[in-house]
């Protein structure tokens, strides 16, 4: 099992995720907040045909991560799996003939060589979910987009082996910064995004036994930098700073292995 990310931030955000069973691969992108071209491109830098996607998941409707899912999957027919939810708030946007599978924010289903576990997050959209991927031995969670740690993320989250975890800001810098007096409380409420701190209080409250990796996701360019975020998460893990991975705006991440 492996994953990579092909760029993570205000601006786009998608992760692939792939396994094998046999001689068969399944390969499942997470969101697709990238223009058509530009994530065809990405996906060639990592080696990937766009049409060998088995799945797109969508986390939410918010354009970061949902703008380029319907022509991505129109074009290379993949179908595309989101929420009752997400599928009512951009029911507008879906092309006719579009493949499109409607979840449920609890119940996990199959795609391929993967399962998928969703949960439901606090956030501010109509039906957000993150998502827990497994090959049946090795687990990674992905979790960006929300305001707060809750008992149930904490509980999907424990006992995984890697995860990609939201650090969107740094609250000093966001309180400094010239963004707007209701942004700034939207970001920084609980159906916002994740503080340095808080997204290590969820780090604290996860099973960490198996977990060997562990990526920040989702940095501000504007309220926030990698090595805040790596110094607020390697305490809890008894790593250097280093040790934690970046996934940024430009470039995410290369591909990880969970062996």
């Amino acid at each position: 099992m492996r994953y990579t990310s092909l760029g993570s931030g205000s601006e786009g955000n998608a992760l692939v995720v792939e396994a094998t069973e046999g001689a068969t691969t399944t390969r499942i992108m997470i969101d697709c907040g990238f223009g058509l071209r530009e994530i065809e491109r990405r996906l060639l830098a990592r080696g990937l045909e766009p049409g060998s996607l088995s799945g797109i998941l969508v986390t939410h409707e918010h354009g970061d991560h949902i703008g380029g899912v319907f022509k991505l999957a129109r074009k290379h027919n993949v179908p595309v799996f989101l929420t009752t939810g997400t599928h009512a708030a951009v029911a507008h946007k879906i092309p006719d003939g579009m493949w499109v599978v409607r979840c449920d924010s609890h119940i996990p289903f199959g795609i391929g060589a993967l399962q998928i576990l969703p949960f439901p997050v606090p956030h501010d959209a109509r039906e957000p979910v993150q998502f827990v991927m497994t090959d049946g031995a090795r687990r990674l969670g992905v979790l960006t987009d929300l305001g707060e740690g809750t008992p149930h993320v904490h509980r999907m989250l424990s006992g995984c082996d890697a995860l990609v975890l939201e650090c969107n800001h740094c609250p000093d810098l966001l309180s400094e910064s010239a963004y707007p007096y209701s942004l700034k409380m939207r970001i920084s409420g609980r159906l916002g995004h994740l503080s340095n701190a808080a997204a290590a209080a969820v780090l604290k409250a996860v099973d960490r036994s198996r977990l060997k990796r562990v990526h920040a996701a989702h940095l501000s360019k504007q309220n926030n930098a990698p090595i805040l975020a790596q110094m607020a998460l390697a305490p809890i893990l008894g790593w250097l700073p280093e040790e934690i991975g970046i996934a940024d705006q430009s470039e995410g991440f290369d591909w990880e292995v969970i062996g």
